[in-house]
């Protein structure tokens, strides 16, 4: 491909079935950028955000089904490399379809969201990386498409979309990664420290933009951004968040103290029985 258009990149990556290509794509769209010479034309149709492929392997299987093992095990180490090279792995999907996808908003929101999947891919690769270190690839084990899920869900709605997908679940990022970074410096695995410091630190900025974006949108409808975010929740039916929050990571990543405060208690309001 030697277009330097956005949408036929874009399409181009959600639609292959090639991880390499996948990335290729998006370091072709990286250059573009730079060069300043990426261009923004709409091409043909929107295609369905069902029809979005991904690789053959790995298997996709229900997030419940996924087997629990521990870092302290090589091949707990492993799993859990590939578990979050998989999340790096959608989430360049999620930021080239956001852009792709809701053609209302600005070519800056599509740059902003390009930007993303361009360090989203730098994820991948450098977890990509460190698997092949250990003797393993992205693929060689099972999956789990949620992340996914709630984006066809949200694929209506740009508002939706910002509000569920950065600002809830990606946000869990967040909370839950320090953990995980203590616990390889506990085990001496510099290299993966490094590469889990470094994404922790970028997706504190995937998530503030979509906060910015969120509250842009909520701003030129009118709606109170805080009362919509929790509308949002109960309307998807996402309930209480499990664990302590990463206060500090999701203040500079725009949270208020008030959305924290009422995230701690949030239970899913439950649809009145009709009479």
């Amino acid at each position: 491909m030697t277009s330097n258009n956005f949408y036929e990149l874009a399409e181009a990556c959600l639609y292959s079935r090639c991880v390499n290509e996948k990335i290729e794509l998006t370091a072709k769209a990286k250059r573009a950028l730079d060069l300043n010479q990426l261009v923004f034309v709409p091409i043909g149709d929107l295609k369905p955000v069902h029809e979005v492929s991904f690789p053959d392997q790995p298997l996709l299987i229900d997030p419940r089904d996924m087997p629990r093992r521990g870092l302290n095990t090589p091949d707990g180490r492993i799993a859990f490399l590939h578990a979050i090279a998989h999340i790096e792995f959608t989430a360049i999907h999620l930021a080239w379809d956001i852009g792709y996808r809701f053609r209302e908003m600005p070519d800056s929101f599509r740059i902003d969201w390009l930007k993303v999947a361009i360090e989203e891919a730098h994820h991948f690769n450098l977890l990509r990386g460190r698997l092949l270190e250990l003797g393993a690839d992205y693929g060689d084990l099972p999956a789990h498409r949620g992340l996914w899920d709630l984006a066809e869900n949200t694929a209506g709605s740009v508002l939706d979309r910002l509000a569920l997908v950065p600002r809830f679940m990606e946000a869990r990022g967040l909370d839950v990664t320090p953990a995980m970074i203590k616990k390889l410096q506990e085990l001496n695995d510099a290299q993966t420290v490094e590469i889990m410091t470094l994404i922790y630190h970028e997706e504190i900025g995937h998530v503030k933009l979509g906060t910015e974006w969120f509250k842009h949108q909520c701003s030129i409808r009118s709606l109170d951004y805080e009362a919509c975010y929790f509308n949002l929740l109960n309307q998807y039916q996402l309930g209480e968040v499990r664990g302590a929050f990463n206060q500090e990571a999701r203040l500079l990543a725009g949270f208020t103290e008030n959305e924290l405060q009422r995230l701690a208690t949030h239970k899913v309001s439950k649809p009145q029985a009709s009479m």
